[in-house]
């Protein structure tokens, strides 16, 4: 039996742990600022504590902006993004997985090639999509570009290609749909992998910048992540406000990973298994 080297093991925890300080650092640094004025921020004081804790910069956000409303709209949007990546993704991926059908593999194939086209290619594209539907300055407008991920797709039917077959052979003999057995089989049996693609559609859609920054116009119709510029200044940036705006726009996406984190880690853990 191979005996595990204690000091080695030592070694790399020490390594571990020095390394999750390190990228922790740059959030910490994000929190000590938001306490302290934006005059303490441009003096360029050495000191890491503020000399005097200040909420200046929380209060900007959430009486001098509609920071709630802009909350609830990225709220909305990334959870009705999220679902829908979950269900189409678990869908299509089963559709693959276990059914033939002509020019599947083709098919298939053009499903991971988009995987290759970056954003900036379909950016214009997309958007005369959007004016043709009359969408733009409207939160669907984010919510339909989004509702598929190829990714999800295809995580998804390397996940379900190893269910048994007889498994599904036997629920169908005791009568059950296909959508009951998506519900009642499929389902809790990917529910790691689900769990870690939701997390990252989440997060993906919780952050993302450029696509609402073309398609929204209203104030009263952004998202999070927009408020970082709504916040600087024309010739000076309160730096105060926007490391307070950024804590309280990283304090979900913190919240939803504490929730699913055990799933999250097991979804990783199968993900990197395949």
């Amino acid at each position: 039996m191979h005996r595990r080297n204690k000091w080695m093991d030592g070694s790399i925890m020490l390594v571990l742990a020095v390394a999750a300080c390190v990228m922790l650092l740059p959030y910490i640094w994000m929190v000590v600022s938001s306490l302290k004025s934006n005059m303490e921020i441009v003096s360029g004081s050495h000191t890491v504590l503020p000399h005097q804790v200040s909420l200046e910069g929380y209060r900007t956000v959430l009486l001098d902006a509609p920071f709630g409303r802009w909350l609830m709209n990225s709220a909305v949007t990334s959870v009705v993004i999220t679902a829908a990546t979950l269900f189409t993704s678990a869908l299509a991926g089963y559709i693959f997985a276990k059914h033939q059908f002509k020019g599947q593999k083709l098919l298939f194939i053009l499903i991971l090639a988009t995987m290759m086209i970056p954003f900036q290619v379909v950016m214009i594209p997309t958007y005369l999509i959007t004016a043709k539907l009359g969408l733009v300055n409207h939160l669907m407008a984010i919510v339909l570009p989004n509702l598929v991920s190829s990714y999800g797709v295809f995580l998804a039917k390397q996940f379900i290609e190893d269910i048994p077959q007889d498994l599904l052979d036997a629920a169908r003999m005791d009568g059950a749909g296909e959508l009951r057995l998506m519900v009642r089989i499929i389902a809790p049996l990917i529910l790691p992998m689900l769990s870690a693609l939701g997390i990252f559609t989440f997060m993906n859609s919780w952050n993302n910048y450029l696509w609402p920054l073309i398609i929204l116009n209203d104030e009263s119709k952004m998202t999070v992540p927009l408020a970082l510029v709504y916040f600087n200044g024309t010739h000076m940036v309160n730096y105060n406000v926007v490391m307070s705006a950024a804590v309280l726009i990283t304090l979900p996406v913190i919240v939803v990973f504490l929730i699913f984190q055990k799933q999250f880690i097991k979804g990783l853990t199968m993900t990197g298994m395949k």
